[in-house]
């Protein structure tokens, strides 16, 4: 009787023990930093993808853990937190052992504010020790510098995929405007051609209905925090110069005003818009026909239009590069979170590094890059013929994204600020004063057509001088509370 006793017991430990083992996959919902199994390193990574994104990512992830991970007794488990934003609440709520958060993870998906953020509170692992020389020659210098905060040769951030932005044209609709007005793809390769250009589609779109001033509008961006920081830039400037981590603010006023005239006066007319989340939000519903984003986010680009609840028709999408001032520098944004390890025992940091060097070597790279629309990190695998002779399907959407980003990294000065105290809520202050003050601005104006105005009369408060002094002078004192 015992005997069968102690049969059972070892069947149920097994039994459990083989669940336990399955639920340590790429895609499980790990909390925190994990406890092992004897001889096993585990290791969690928070990311903020979603989509497709994430489904590379963890086929990644179970392919690390079912070959190097096994040979080397490392188990990584992921889990996405949602949006960027979500992800950073959670992090910050972790780091600072707020009541119900979970346990700091060994890994996650960083910006440069937030890492220096976290790096300031003493959690962050410098890696630049746990990397050869030559290995950290194999990555391209601009996307270690971003993790160098102190300029010391220091490595806080570990860079895994990056982005550049794009300008994504739904193509399907485009072309019947161009075919009625003689617009072209040239007519948008500057700021200020695009402007004139959503205007002439404003009007024409206007025309066709019996109604005045109903027309629809061109364009929308994803992220009005770049457009200031470097469209700032191709005009010469540099909003934000840091040094030994302190922000001073140099927002020239000539320069606001043509970031002003480029953004906010188009928007009050309605020729730009943002009414979704995100502005493939608003292709998909036909609010916009154009937006310039990171070619990640290509992936979202919708195939149809949903006019109505019943009803929609297929489109196509063309990738053009994002437009620049004209005369300007030849300036793009680099962007893309990178990753960071958190302070713990030695084992789990080899354990981290480990990982994270697998995931950047080129074919695993360039197989993430091919699913998601992020660039790779190392100089060997950020190039379209390395790309396509990895022997991945790489489908014809896919190739238009990635090519156009590497012309662009290729094309252009990278820029993407320092880290310095407050640098996250400095670049909030970027993202949020202008569109939300166009966006209510174009809501009244809206009203007051709806009510019979004229639409120059609706609108003449708002393009005033007054007016650009007043919102200048509004943003200048709201960055100048995070200068040094």
């Amino acid at each position: 009787m015992k005997k069968h006793i102690r049969a059972f017991v070892s069947l149920l430990c097994a039994a459990a023990l083989a669940l336990g083992c399955a639920s340590c996959g790429g895609a499980a919902q790990s909390t925190g930093k994990s406890g092992g199994t004897a001889g096993v390193t585990h290791i969690t990574v928070w990311t903020y993808y979603n989509g497709d994104q994430l489904e590379s990512f963890n086929k990644l992830v179970d392919q690390f853990n079912e070959t190097t991970g096994r040979e080397k007794g490392i188990r990584v488990e992921s889990a996405s937190q949602g949006s960027v934003s979500d992800l950073e609440t959670n992090v910050m709520d972790a780091a600072q052992g707020k009541v119900g958060a979970a346990a700091m993870p060994n890994i996650f998906s960083a910006y440069a504010d937030t890492a220096y953020a976290l790096d300031q509170m003493g959690m962050l692992v410098d890696l630049s020790q746990y990397l050869t020389e030559d290995e950290r020659a194999q990555y391209v210098q601009g996307y270690l510098d971003e993790g160098d905060f102190d300029g010391d040769g220091s490595m806080k951030i570990f860079p895994v995929a990056k982005s550049t932005e794009l300008m994504f044209l739904n193509e399907t609709d485009w072309e019947k405007f161009a075919q009625a007005t003689g617009a072209a793809y040239d007519d948008l390769s500057t700021v200020e051609g695009l402007v004139a250009t959503a205007g002439a589609y404003y009007d024409w779109t206007d025309a066709q209905t019996p109604e005045p001033d109903d027309g629809k509008a061109l364009f929308g961006r994803d992220a009005m925090a770049n457009y200031m920081l470097v469209g700032a830039r191709q005009l010469g400037d540099t909003l934000f110069k840091v040094q030994d981590g302190k922000m001073t603010l140099n927002f020239d006023k000539d320069v606001a005003r043509k970031l002003w005239d480029n953004y906010y006066v188009p928007f009050v007319k309605g020729w730009f818009a943002a009414t979704g989340r995100f502005r493939s939000d608003d292709i998909k519903v036909g609010n916009v026909l154009a937006y310039v984003g990171s070619n990640s986010s290509a992936t979202f680009f919708p195939t149809q239009v949903m006019v109505n609840d019943t009803e929609s028709y297929d489109i196509d999408m063309t990738v053009l590069p994002s437009p620049k001032f004209a005369g300007g520098e030849d300036v793009a944004v680099q962007q893309g979170a990178g990753m960071v390890v958190t302070a713990g025992t030695e084992e789990e940091i080899n354990a981290s590094v480990e990982f994270l060097k697998w995931f950047t070597q080129p074919e695993h790279n360039i197989s993430f890059s091919v699913d998601s629309g992020y660039l790779p990190v190392t100089t060997a695998a950020n190039d379209m013929e390395a790309i396509k002779t990895s022997g991945l399907e790489l489908s014809p959407k896919m190739e238009r994204i990635l090519s156009n980003a590497v012309q662009s990294v290729k094309n252009n000065t990278l820029y993407t600020p320092s880290a310095f105290a407050g640098g996250s809520k400095a670049r909030k202050v970027l993202e949020y004063s202008l569109s939300d003050l166009a966006s209510a601005d174009r809501a009244t104006v809206q009203e007051r057509v709806a009510a019979g105005q004229p639409a120059a009369d609706a609108e003449a408060e708002f393009l005033t001088d007054e007016y650009f002094d007043a919102w200048y002078g509004g943003i200048c004192t709201a960055l100048e509370e995070y200068a040094g």
